[in-house]
C-alpha cells in the first residue's frame, strides 16, 4: 500500500448504494477515519495492492496469520492430548474385559471385521444400543442383507 500524503489529489465521482454509504459512515469513526473520502482512499489503496499482488496473503496481517496458526496448533495439541487420554482409557477397558471374558481368536477377528465395517458405514457414530442388538442376535437380518 502506498500512502503518499503530500501527493496532489483529483476528485472522482462515484455512485454507491445508500446502504454502503451508511456502512462507511458507521465504520469511519471506530477506525480513526475523518470522513468518507479517507475511507474510500484507504479502501481503494488496499484493493489496488491486493489486485497487484500475486499472493493475497501479503495483505493479511502477519499478526493475524500467526494468531490463526497458533490457534490451529493449540487445537491440534488439545485434540492429540484428548485422543491419547481416550486411548489409555480404552486400553484399560479392553484389558479389564479381556481378563473376564473367554473369547476365541476367530470370534475376535470376526468381531473386529464387523466393527471396522460398522464404524466406516456410520462414519464413527457408534452406540451401545446397536452393539447390544448385535450381541443378542437382533440385527442379524440387517447383516444378512448387506
Amino acid at each position: 500500500m502506498s500512502t503518499q500524503k503530500y501527493e496532489n489529489k483529483e476528485r472522482v465521482n462515484a455512485w454507491l448504494p445508500p446502504s454502503m454509504i451508511k456502512n462507511m459512515e458507521l465504520l469511519c469513526e471506530p477506525n480513526n477515519m475523518k470522513n468518507k473520502s479517507e475511507f474510500i482512499y484507504k479502501a481503494v489503496d488496499f484493493y489496488i495492492g491486493y489486485l497487484a499482488s500475486q499472493n493475497s496473503t501479503t495483505y493479511l496481517s502477519k499478526i493475524l496469520l500467526d494468531a490463526i496458526d497458533g490457534t490451529l496448533k493449540m487445537t491440534e495439541n488439545r485434540q492429540s492430548a484428548n485422543l491419547f487420554r481416550l486411548s489409555i482409557e480404552m486400553s484399560m477397558m479392553m484389558n479389564i474385559l479381556a481378563a473376564g471374558l473367554e473369547i476365541s481368536d476367530d470370534d475376535l477377528r470376526k468381531l473386529r471385521g464387523r466393527c471396522v465395517s460398522e464404524v466406516k458405514k456410520n462414519r464413527g457414530k457408534i452406540n451401545m444400543e446397536d452393539a447390544v442388538k448385535y450381541q443378542m442376535g437382533l440385527d442379524f437380518e440387517e447383516d444378512a442383507h448387506e
